[in-house]
């Protein structure tokens, strides 16, 4: 491996750089974009029981003990749920684009290892190919092993720039639509306390003109 790396020349040293980064990136989104970890299932659970105000409480303490996208909309819806339902809306989409950021923390480094990766391997190849003609215009080309240098640098950065550039897209590609799903998730269980809060307040303010009457 070390004899392949060195034969490479040295446009090796930032694929093993883009290398290190993408797998840093995937390792970290493995990690972060785990179901449980996102949804969280005690939250979802606390959620779906909420029918009076009383419950609004008991939601917002079980979301403080976590930490994430998920918990902090929620909270913002609840602790905002004495606003104009418009309002509301506006003030827990705001919360929710800062928070789905998170998300898609890291991807812009998978895209840009996934694009860069090949083109640093097709410089490494112009590179190679430069050392081979100039080989040539001073020895002449029955000179095999003086040309064979080059012309290894030339290949083997090609091949290590795509082994790089096309897991890195795959990776890509499959945290983005994972992360989409995820935004869905959240979008409907938000939507579903926002549905939930609208209720409550309309049915207490029935009550109260009831009373009032």
């Amino acid at each position: 491996m070390l004899e392949i790396f060195q034969k490479g020349g040295i446009m090796m040293y930032p694929l093993a750089l883009s290398s290190v980064l993408a797998l840093a990136v995937v390792a970290e989104r493995i990690w972060s974009l785990r179901s449980k970890k996102i949804l969280i299932p005690e939250i979802v659970a606390v959620l779906e029981q909420v029918n009076k105000f009383e419950d609004f409480s008991l939601a917002r303490s079980v979301c403080q003990k976590f930490q994430g996208p998920f918990p902090h909309i929620v909270v913002a819806c609840i602790d905002n749920r004495d606003l104009p339902a418009d309002e509301l809306r506006v003030t827990i989409e705001d919360e929710g684009r800062q928070q789905i950021r998170k998300l898609n923390r890291g991807l812009g480094i998978l895209e840009t290892v996934a694009g860069v990766a090949p083109l640093l391997g097709l410089l490494g190849t112009v590179l190679g190919m430069i050392k081979v003609f100039a080989v040539i215009q001073e020895l002449g080309v029955g000179q095999a092993k003086a040309l064979s240098g080059g012309i290894s640098e030339a290949l083997i950065t090609t091949v290590v720039g795509l082994f790089i550039g096309i897991p890195a897209l795959i990776a890509y590609n499959y945290f983005t639509s994972r992360s989409e799903n995820l935004t869905l998730d959240i979008e409907k269980y938000t939507l579903m306390l926002l549905n939930k809060i609208i209720r409550i307040r309309a049915g207490a303010e029935e009550q109260l003109q009831l009373k009032l009457r």
